[in-house]
């Protein structure tokens, strides 16, 4: 489009980035006879802005209208060691048909290239088929399915453990470079400073957990966030099904009288059916797309949409 710049996103943003996340993702479902994400507003969301802002100073972009000065769309994008995450990224349905996603796309990929990344991953919704087909037109093959659940806790506490719950325990922040290194051997990627920066929970919103073999090594680990924008499992990685079962099983003692959504690798059979016998219920699926290198994984992988995990 003529009238549209793609700039980095600044300061002054803010406020109309959080806008525009919410206003953009509501419109999405609640156009297919869905739920309202973002109940409480533009005040909830504008802590994506904080927080990417705080993991990735300046990965941020916005395609703004140059005749109005209006944000037509936003997206965050996440430098790791191996690999690119590509953020959430949203356009204002005012504009939804006219090239802005596309605009956006093309410049975390040409990031991503000139940088010698050796690849663009995200999770994304199988459910939403205008961003599959942008994302597989760019190059992006799916490699992963996920099925979204969704986990109610009662006000006593989530009523179920496991036989190994005392293996899993709160995450220090010496734990961060092996949380990272079981994050490597699972996925083939790695994320110690986001887990760092979740361990030290400035925001007031993350638990972080790890699972603790006979060893006393880490053999697994989950993120999960609590606020009025995200309420998440994951992310997280680990050896094997009971592992994560045990880390899911904790984690849910924070969502007390509330809910939770975790999502779940279709695959991991044995996880999906503890879920299921825990009451969790389908709400979405997902896809893991890469562009680029990809490793199939070697263990459990729980992604999640904050932080993004590709």
């Amino acid at each position: 489009m003529a009238d549209m710049q793609v700039r980095p996103m600044e300061a002054r943003d803010r406020s109309e980035v959080a806008e525009l996340i919410c206003v953009s993702t509501n419109a999405w479902y609640e156009k297919r006879g869905g739920p309202t994400i973002f109940t409480r507003g533009p005040e909830s969301t504008g802590i994506y802005y904080d927080v990417y802002e705080a993991m990735d100073p300046g990965c941020g972009i916005v395609a703004e209208n140059t005749e109005t000065g209006r944000l037509m769309g936003s997206c965050f994008y996440h430098p790791r060691p191996e690999h690119v995450s590509l953020g959430i990224m949203n356009v204002h349905p005012n504009y939804f048909g006219r090239g802005v996603a596309s605009a956006l796309l093309k410049h975390i990929i040409d990031y991503t290239e000139s940088n010698g990344y050796a690849s663009l991953r995200l999770v994304s919704s199988a459910m939403n088929l205008d961003s599959f087909s942008l994302y597989t037109r760019y190059g992006f093959i799916p490699r992963y399915v996920y099925q979204d659940m969704v986990m109610e806790v009662p006000e006593s506490g989530f009523p179920h453990a496991t036989a190994d719950a005392d293996r899993v325990r709160a995450a220090a922040i010496e734990d961060a470079e092996a949380m990272a290194a079981v994050e490597k051997e699972v996925t083939g990627i790695t994320r110690g400073d986001d887990y760092r920066y979740c361990i030290e929970n400035r925001d007031g919103i993350w638990e972080s957990l790890v699972y603790e073999g006979a060893g006393g090594g880490i053999e697994g680990f989950m993120i999960s966030s609590q606020c009025a924008a995200s309420n998440i499992i994951g992310p997280g990685a680990m050896r094997t099904q009971g592992q994560a079962a045990a880390l899911v099983a904790r984690a849910l003692q924070r969502y007390r009288g509330g809910a939770a959504l975790l999502i779940v690798p279709t695959e991991q059979r044995q996880l999906v059916e503890q879920l299921y016998a825990w009451g969790a219920r389908n709400c979405e699926i997902h896809l893991c797309q890469v562009r680029g290198a990809f490793q199939p994984f070697r263990g459990v992988n729980m992604p999640t949409f904050f932080p993004e995990s590709g």
